[in-house]
């Protein structure tokens, strides 16, 4: 038993690796970074934390990605909630092509869309505004989650529609009272994947904003300065873009693993 242990502990140590070392060198100046090893910081500073608490061009960076990314989230579940549904239950022509088409828009690289949605917003006027990111983020994120939801949805019985406009209810008040609340979980995987692939998408993020939506990974590329990259302050505002995502995980950390054993995971 003991030995059994052993296995997922050190596994789980060598994950663990990667980010402690991440958050030990945001405590540490950039000359003790490329002086050599150590596993603490010699001289433990915030300097790096102050600096982006307290400059706008670092917190809006966060503010910026958090506006866009929750946006995105929305806008995909809204629409993919409807679209898994009709999937789910209805036959029609070309169902299972246009079914199979969605998910081509998931296999497609990120950078062919790039090019083609910087001359369509900057034509629009959309370029560099968080609804820009949002929508050209959906192009993945909604094919994810109607894939998602669609195999939750084909677990729960018709008849549980069939009762309910027996008793009188309208689809809406159906869908919205009954219907969603019974795959909720499917809700909440879905919203996980959406939210962490337009947290780290880069590309496009960075392509269609320049200054008011600028996301802060876009901000991290440009930590280089006369002396070479800041290393502390990139390790710094590393570290904190790993809490938005430690937040939804735990907040949906059962319907995941209800997720895992039930839907199209």
């Amino acid at each position: 038993m003991r030995k059994r242990s052993i296995v997922p502990i050190v596994y789980i140590l060598f994950l663990m690796l990667p980010i402690y070392w991440l958050v030990a060198m945001s405590f540490k100046p950039t000359n003790e970074i490329l002086a050599g090893f150590s596993l603490f910081p010699q001289t433990f500073t915030l300097d790096a934390y102050h600096t982006i608490f307290t400059d706008p061009t670092w917190y809006w960076g966060y503010i910026n990605s958090i506006l866009y990314v929750s946006l995105n989230t929305v806008i995909s579940i809204a629409v993919a909630l409807p679209a898994a549904y009709a999937f789910s239950r209805y036959r029609f022509l070309g169902d299972k092509t246009l079914f199979f088409w969605l998910l081509t828009n998931k296999m497609a690289p990120i950078a062919v869309f790039a090019l083609p949605f910087f001359q369509l917003y900057s034509a629009v006027g959309l370029f560099d505004t968080h609804l820009a990111v949002a929508l050209a983020h959906c192009i993945f994120n909604i094919p994810l989650a109607v894939w998602i939801l669609e195999g939750f949805m084909g677990g729960v019985p018709k008849e549980l529609d069939e009762t309910a406009y027996v008793d009188g209810y309208s689809f809406p008040r159906f869908f919205a009272t009954i219907f969603i609340p019974t795959i909720k979980a499917g809700v909440g995987v879905a919203a996980f994947f959406c939210f962490m692939f337009s947290w780290v998408e880069l590309l496009l993020a960075k392509t269609l904003t320049a200054v008011a939506a600028k996301p802060i990974a876009a901000t991290m590329t440009k930590t280089a300065s006369s002396a070479g990259y800041e290393l502390g302050l990139l390790a710094a505002a590393g570290t904190l873009t790993l809490i938005p995502g430690a937040i939804v995980i735990y907040f949906v950390r059962n319907y995941i693993a209800k997720g895992f054993a039930m839907g199209r995971v």
